[in-house]
């Protein structure tokens, strides 16, 4: 399958630690947990989880998007 784009990833801070999730859903698998601080590179923000990737080693998955820092600035 060929994809005819894609979404640019939008780095983001974590401003409370969380996990990281297979699925939009705090009773998923754990991925990995994420603490203040890192950043994380949000691809998608819907019905409260963000999906992307922990720039540190490209863990993909899901966290509420509540954890993540309003600004998208650095």
């Amino acid at each position: 399958m060929i994809a005819s784009h894609y979404a640019e990833a939008v780095e983001r801070k974590l401003i409370a630690a969380a996990t990281l999730r297979s699925a939009p859903s705090a009773d998923s698998a754990t991925i990995c947990e994420l603490v203040v601080g890192e950043r994380f590179l949000a691809l998608d923000e819907s019905l409260g989880w963000t999906w992307g990737y922990r720039r540190e080693d490209h863990r993909v998955g899901y966290i509420p998007t509540a954890v993540l820092a309003e600004d998208r600035g650095l």
